[in-house]
């Protein structure tokens, strides 16, 4: 079997588990639709992948990476599913996370074309272009799959606010004398009687 005929397997198998992949959060905004609401559930992870598949779809054209059909028609796929997932929940939204969705996609079209006229007005080689686009796609390549993170890290803390105050509790359970203030109403009630006798 020929290199090319492996790696073009290779790549259609990558490309349908990729396609899956994309297809994953359907059961979420089925949720979502039903409730019509967002609920607890954020934008962040498809706000991230609309960007990184944008750039996966510069990458793979003819004049940046030659010989990239896989690689457009994958993350074009990929990018037309997150677009509908965001477009979801805009219109799911309150008018706070929906403007910081949009904002967030406005400037996700401004780096876009940014780094395209950069690309085609400076780089004249596609080694060049494949190498500078091929880079920012493998960072937000992982800032795509670190956007759940997001959901995670106000858990987290809370979680170790209260580990915290639970060791703080375990500590300082032994030293604290419980029975002070149970003590000091039943001296006073003592007080009270010797001095209600002494006057009958």
């Amino acid at each position: 079997m020929e290199p090319e005929t492996i790696r073009t397997t290779v790549g259609i198998i990558g490309n349908v588990i990729s396609f899956f992949l994309f297809l994953s959060p359907v059961p979420t905004f089925f949720k979502i639709i039903k409730a019509k609401s967002v609920q607890e559930f954020k934008a962040d992870p498809y706000v991230a992948t609309v960007l990184n598949c944008a750039l996966w779809v510069i990458y793979g054209l003819p004049f940046v990476h030659p010989d990239s059909l896989l690689v457009i028609t994958i993350n074009g796929t990929g990018l037309v599913i997150e677009l509908a997932y965001v477009l979801i929940f805009i219109t799911y939204s309150d008018w706070q996370k929906r403007r910081k969705i949009i904002l967030a996609l406005f400037l996700e079209i401004i780096f876009v074309v940014f780094i395209f006229f950069i690309t085609m007005t400076f780089l004249h080689t596609t080694q060049a272009r494949s190498m500078l686009i091929g880079i920012l796609c493998l960072v937000f390549n992982i800032v795509m799959y670190t956007a759940p993170l997001t959901v995670m890290i106000p858990n987290g803390l809370g979680t170790l606010s209260g580990a915290i105050q639970l060791i703080l509790y375990a500590t300082y359970y032994k030293t604290t004398n419980w029975d002070e203030d149970d003590d000091t109403p039943a001296e006073i009630s003592d007080v009270e009687l010797s001095k209600k006798n002494s006057t009958l």
